[in-house]
């Protein structure tokens, strides 16, 4: 039975996995924080309402401070479909999945991402290890959602932010200048 963490099924899967495997053992620099904690995002973006209530945080990004959330772009049910933001701790904030499953596939690709105000990207060189339970952690991907590990990591994020990039950066612009 799936951990309770959230009323987001696929997250609950991961959290289940996470307290198993430990966090950042499964993909580098990444671990699923506290549900909608707020804190991060009122203390470096915004308290307005409007936003705070259209974004749900749940994971941190890096070792340093940045963070994934659900954007609530509209009156959707299923949050699981919801795109994926991060906010850099150095600013930037940019879609990088359409939904929770295209964010999983990136996280089997084993790198931290960068966020800076441009862009954000996923880079790992070639001769580096993956994290003592990567492997574990693609099996997991194939065993509950039958998806495999984000080959091209740049591929995803471009295809969100063509897809969301602007309508995002437009909506969280006025809470941001």
């Amino acid at each position: 039975m799936p951990t309770e963490y959230s009323p987001v099924a696929e997250l609950n899967l991961l959290k289940e996995f996470q307290d198993g495997v430990g966090y950042e053992y499964y993909a580098d620099g990444f671990e699923l924080t506290e549900y909608g904690d707020m804190s991060g995002l009122v203390a470096g973006w915004s308290d307005a309402p409007e936003f705070t209530g259209r974004l749900i945080p749940f994971a941190q990004a890096t070792g340093g401070g940045s963070f994934y959330a659900l954007w609530r772009l509209d009156d959707r049910t299923d949050a699981a479909t919801l795109p994926v933001v991060v906010f850099g701790d150095e600013g930037g904030r940019h879609v990088v999945a359409r939904d929770v499953r295209e964010l999983f596939q990136l996280l089997g690709f084993d790198a931290e991402i960068s966020v800076d105000w441009d862009e954000a990207y996923y880079y790992r060189p070639e001769d580096e290890p993956h994290s003592d339970r990567h492997d574990e952690y693609v099996a997991w991907l194939d065993r509950h959602f039958g998806l495999p590990v984000a080959e091209d990591p740049s591929a995803v994020p471009a295809a969100a932010q063509a897809e969301l990039g602007e309508r995002f950066a437009n909506w969280a612009e006025p809470f941001l200048a």
